[in-house]
């Protein structure tokens, strides 16, 4: 398996310039985040931690997504390795949008298969971008293996919703951005599903020197049950945040990412997830998913959720929560906001 390095991701910053929004930086009320408290053995003046909200919900199709799909399918025209049956894959959330939308962007066809059971607004939405959309069977499983099924025959290009290697390099140019953005960053905080944003994002930071914080649920940790067990392994989906960070498996991109130097992993709790989440809708107005939120969670979840511990198999450390130090400067990924929001509740003053 190819492992990402960082001239992955310069060539795809480089390929999608001009194709993809620019990310959108907002800073965070001082003292809204908590900072840790201060080693008795730093000298250093106190200051307090700075943390900026990385707007990539903005982005086009409403995700990161957008970043990975305009890269696969940009690099397949440069090299002439793209079929005249365009582009194919099985997802109705996140990746199959951005699938759709970077071949109708550069006159692809595309093929999106779902089950029969998906909800008929995300057929809409794929229809509207020029996607020809296939119903199969009654779950995810039907549907990509009608999706494997016509690749082979039509010679259609498989894509994937996180587990390659141009798709991970294309979310990766989000750091290249708000690396560019926030002189002297020290960390970035992500959430993590299949993988292949951290991937991206955490080969970016390890060249530049910023520390990377991988967040999951915790009953949905593929990443952070990979980096105990020293491999990829299956776990239980049960979370809030299952429709985009519901991954039953990592990608070894993801735990190659995660084994190096200058990563955490933190697990989250849904009720923390659903906090963050209504608090970015209480004092920003953003509706972001659940997904999203998880990452924001990360340093908002009460200090008694703490609990540091080594990993054995990794140089990883993992928690249950993160508190910037001192004069820490962390920008917090807002990956995406296809979201239903009528579960975001208005206060009393505001209904």
């Amino acid at each position: 398996m190819h492992q990402l390095t960082y001239g992955d991701i310069k060539a795809a910053a480089d390929r999608i310039a001009g194709r993809i929004r620019p990310i959108t930086i907002a800073p965070v009320d001082p003292g809204a985040i908590r900072t840790a408290h201060r080693d008795p053995l730093d000298d250093r003046e106190p200051e307090p931690s700075q943390v900026w909200l990385a707007l990539e919900f903005m982005q086009h199709t409403g995700s990161f997504k957008a970043r990975g799909a305009q890269n696969f399918i940009q690099a397949h025209r440069e090299a002439g390795t793209l079929p005249d049956a365009g582009v194919t894959i099985a997802s109705g959330g996140n990746a199959g949008l951005a699938c759709a939308w970077a071949a109708q962007q550069q006159g692809v066809r595309a093929t999106v298969f779902l089950p029969e059971t998906a909800p008929q607004v995300k057929v809409a939405k794929l229809r509207a971008y020029g996607a020809d959309v296939r119903l199969v069977g009654s779950e995810y499983a039907d549907a990509l293996a009608a999706c494997e099924t016509f690749a082979a025959t039509t010679g259609a290009l498989p894509s994937h919703a996180y587990d390659h290697p141009l798709i991970a390099a294309g979310a990766g140019t989000l750091l290249e951005e708000i690396h560019q953005r926030i002189p002297g960053l020290d960390t970035v905080v992500v959430a993590v599903g299949g993988g292949g944003l951290f991937a991206g994002i955490a080969t970016a930071a390890q060249h530049h020197g910023i520390r990377a914080v991988a967040v999951e649920p915790e009953n949905c940790r593929a990443l952070n049950a990979a980096i105990e067990a020293g491999h990829s392994v299956d776990v239980t989906v049960d979370s809030i945040a299952a429709d985009s960070l519901g991954a039953r498996r990592t990608s070894s991109m993801a735990l190659h990412a995660a084994q190096q130097d200058n990563v955490t992993s933190v697990i989250v709790p849904d009720s923390e997830i659903l906090r963050a989440r209504q608090a970015l809708w209480d004092h920003r107005r953003v509706a972001v998913e659940h997904g999203a939120a998880t990452a924001l969670a990360a340093l908002t979840s009460p200090p008694h959720h703490r609990a540091d511990r080594g990993l054995p198999s990794s140089r990883t450390t993992t928690s249950r929560s993160y508190c910037p130090g001192n004069g820490e400067r962390v920008a917090v990924v807002l990956c995406g906001a296809n979201t239903d929001p009528s579960d975001l509740v208005l206060g009393p003053d505001e209904r």
